[in-house]
């Protein structure tokens, strides 16, 4: 009870990859939160590619983006099971889809905690229309670490539970939040904002590709800063972490963990393709062996929106003496313009013979989705 009433672990920026052993940081504290200290830094969108303070003679002009599909395939996971590789890449890659607005190097750390928030002027060619935005840690070398990101449905701009189309060609005013974070940007470090029309396969696509109209000077970032407080901070505190005495296993297969991204370039077809394969475990105290592996696919085809499916495969097994039990299920999701569609697989195993099975099929309207 002597602690900060909100706690949380402010990261240290590091270069990008898909996995790290150790997050460095520190743990920050607030009395309150909202917090009086935390105040937002507002950043206009200049052009080209600037984020510049506002009033500091940003320039009002109309840019557009169409982001192709493969914006997203170094996005990682939407929230990590801490199988790796699953964290987000180098986002240089994905930049080349997006609008991208940078600031210049930074005179002094900054630190921000909170969500971010992007005031933007937006018009659209088609009645539903996605937004996707990135907050990168570009470094001296120039590689992006992502730190946080946000999504919106420009149809559910207002409400979630009763969304509009948008009008082609009119402007509108939106709010789209970031994800909460507390990140330090280091002195010499950009802060850089990307804004894309797609990002697969963290959102399902648009029905059709997309253009928007972004106007500059108008548009503005919010920075949730905070300054330091190293009285708070120094007064949180943690004993030793407890915890029960672990399980003794045996592992009988190697587990295998990978994400790999599949470019045919003869079929124009893209693949994410997602390894989380546990292997298989003895335990020894009760004489039962496990089984878990799941394998996910993310697929497309050129400019095709209509091409997309998302498709998973998991196998559960459990075996003693000589009973052996398992389980595999397929799910695949592929969409239409109209529909989302479902179809999923279940086939159940004793002792390698199948005695249970059952297929469904279901279509779901897309609902301004």
């Amino acid at each position: 009870m002597q602690e900060p009433m909100l706690r949380a672990w402010m990261q240290e920026s590091v270069p990008p990859t898909t996995y790290y052993h150790e997050r460095p940081g520190r743990w920050v504290g607030e009395l309150s939160w909202p917090s009086q200290n935390v105040v937002d830094r507002e950043l206009a969108l200049g052009w080209p590619s600037l984020l510049e303070e506002e009033g500091a003679n940003a320039i009002t002009r109309d840019v557009t983006i169409r982001s192709p599909l493969s914006v997203g395939l170094f996005a990682g996971k939407w929230c990590s099971y801490a199988a790796t590789p699953d964290l987000p890449h180098d986002q240089r890659e994905e930049d080349g889809g997006a609008l991208v607005f940078t600031t210049h190097p930074l005179e002094e750390r900054l630190e921000i905690l909170g969500a971010a928030r992007l005031e933007l002027v937006v018009r659209a060619d088609r009645p539903v229309a996605m937004v996707a935005l990135r907050l990168s840690d570009v470094s001296p070398d120039d590689k992006a670490t992502r730190v946080t990101y946000g999504l919106l449905n420009l149809a559910y701009r207002d409400s979630r539970s009763h969304p509009e189309p948008l009008q082609p060609g009119k402007e509108y005013r939106v709010l789209v939040r970031f994800n909460d974070i507390a990140h330090a940007f280091p002195a010499g470090h950009r802060i850089r904002l990307s804004l894309s029309t797609s990002y697969w396969p963290l959102a399902w696509p648009s029905p059709e590709p997309v253009r928007l109209t972004i106007r500059t000077g108008e548009s503005r970032l919010l920075l949730p800063v905070r300054e330091p407080r190293p009285d708070l901070d120094a007064a949180i505190g943690f004993d030793e972490p407890e915890g029960a005495s672990p399980t003794m296993i045996r592992q009988l297969t190697e587990p295998h963990h990978n994400w790999r991204v599949i470019r045919d370039l003869a079929e124009d077809e893209s693949t994410l393709e997602v390894i989380n394969d546990n292997g298989t475990v003895y335990l020894e105290e009760i004489d039962l062996e496990m089984q878990r592996k799941a394998l996910e696919w993310y697929r497309y085809r050129g400019d095709d929106f209509n091409s997309v499916e998302g498709e998973t495969l998991w196998e559960r097994g459990f075996r003693r003496g000589d009973w052996n039990v398992r389980t595999v299920t397929r799910t695949r999701l592929s969409s239409t313009p109209e529909t989302f569609v479902i179809h999923a697989e279940l086939d159940a195993y004793e002792n390698d013979e199948r005695f249970f099975c059952e297929n469904w099929q279901i279509d779901i309207d897309r609902d301004l989705v």
